[in-house]
């Protein structure tokens, strides 16, 4: 296989990226085509990281993104840290929030950050990766490393930043220690010696001001930040969240990851096939193309996309029952050939078995999907969320577009 060349090599760490401003991106991409160069001559190969926040114990689509790209500098021959934030969770990354984000303790950040690590490997070469978690390192910070750290930046930075800018103006608290995350993450760029940051285009401040600012506080040489566009939610618009609900989780069924793909609205779509499936500008440019011309349905698009995301985490055999299972469901509008199966109580009422069959969260959630006309039985619709159900024989309930379950008559 030919070796790449320094440009290729660039252009593919490149890809994907999303600085927000050309000026930027044009200085990221010379200055890592720079450390390339002195990594090529110099036979040592470059330090990279990309920090995780373990507010929550599960991956999810939204942060293969920078997986992929980490998976690309070690395919490389580069060496890769997968920071957890243990320590900088303490905090909470203010970033993508206008609001103040619940303390973690560490406990918790330690437990999540451990299923972080391991689902990671799904992506990430396991021999070939380093797993770091920063407490190590931010709970020994010195006074004097703290004042030199606070020494580098001005009380204006942070308060023009726009998520603490409109709580300013709502009159809300912008508290100190909110101000010491980016601090807290630039000296996690220090503690690893990086010669190169990914993450979120979201992480602007953090990785592009914050983390060169403070290396070169510390006498180091400023790191290339490689940031990454976002990946919207189920809902097309918003990031994915899992605190948000619209999230695609990594360890899915792979019916449900195929569903939610093809849940999403069409408008979606290249962010998805340009972030999941790293489509070149040319290759969105065709998908464009076919879609405008009506020579590929959005349908067909999107059922492409879900097969090939399924398949890279569930393997080929899974994907295609997914899309069997999808086709049979949603477009010849039959029942998936197996379903869990919940027996019925004497006098059970339609919004009790919803929530005991764990179909909806409470009973007013139940009651709302019955109101909007989302709950079937044996495929009629179901109008009150009290009516009693005593079917003679098993009866399948459907909530919602995927959720199915047997009721069993009791006897």
């Amino acid at each position: 296989m030919k070796r790449m060349t320094i440009d290729e090599e660039v252009a593919l760490l490149m890809q994907g990226t999303d600085y927000g401003d050309e000026t930027i991106a044009a200085a990221m991409a010379r200055e890592l085509g720079e450390r390339l160069l002195e990594s090529e001559k110099s036979g040592r190969p470059l330090r990279v990281y990309c920090g995780y926040d373990p507010r929550r114990p599960d991956l999810h689509l939204g942060h293969t993104i920078t997986l992929r790209k980490l998976r690309q500098f070690q395919d490389l021959g580069h060496e890769v840290t997968l920071l957890v934030g243990t320590g900088t969770s303490l905090v909470g990354d203010p970033s993508d929030k206008d609001e103040l984000r619940a303390i973690l303790s560490l406990e918790e950040a330690e437990a999540n950050g451990r299923t972080y690590a391991e689902q990671s490997y799904s992506i990430l070469d396991r021999a070939k990766t380093q797993v770091r978690f920063n407490h190590e390192w931010l709970l020994g910070v010195s006074l004097p490393d703290l004042i030199r750290l606070g020494a580098a930046f001005t009380l204006q930075q942070f308060v023009q930043r726009e998520n603490f800018r409109l709580r300013w103006e709502r009159g809300e608290p912008v508290y100190l220690h909110e101000t010491f995350y980016a601090l807290m993450q630039g000296y996690d760029a220090v503690a690893l010696k990086a010669d190169v940051q990914v993450g979120g285009s979201d992480q602007l401040f953090n990785i592009i001001t914050a983390g060169r600012k403070v290396q070169e506080a510390f006498g180091l040489r400023p790191q290339v930040g490689i940031l990454m566009g976002i990946l919207p939610g189920t809902d097309g618009v918003v990031r994915m969240s899992k605190s948000l609900g619209n999230h695609i989780p990594l360890f899915t069924t792979p019916d449900d990851m195929y569903g939610k793909i093809m849940s999403l609205p069409d408008s979606a779509m290249p962010v998805y096939f340009k972030l999941l499936l790293g489509y070149t500008p040319a290759q969105l440019e065709g998908l464009d193309a076919d879609l405008g011309s009506g020579r590929t349905h959005p349908r067909d698009l999107k059922m492409s996309l879900a097969r090939e995301v399924v398949t890279q985490f569930h393997g080929g055999d899974a994907a295609r029952q997914a899309e069997a299972a999808f086709r049979r469901v949603f477009q010849e509008r039959q029942t998936p050939e197996e379903m869990a199966s919940y027996p019925l109580q004497p006098g059970a009422v339609l919004v009790d078995v919803i929530v005991g069959a764990g179909m909806a969260e409470s009973k007013s959630q139940a009651k709302r999907l019955v109101a909007q006309g989302g709950v079937r039985l044996d495929g009629e619709p179901m109008a009150d969320p009290l009516q009693a159900l005593s079917p003679e024989r098993p009866a399948v309930l459907q909530v919602g577009k995927r959720g199915f379950v047997r009721l069993i008559p009791p006897g």
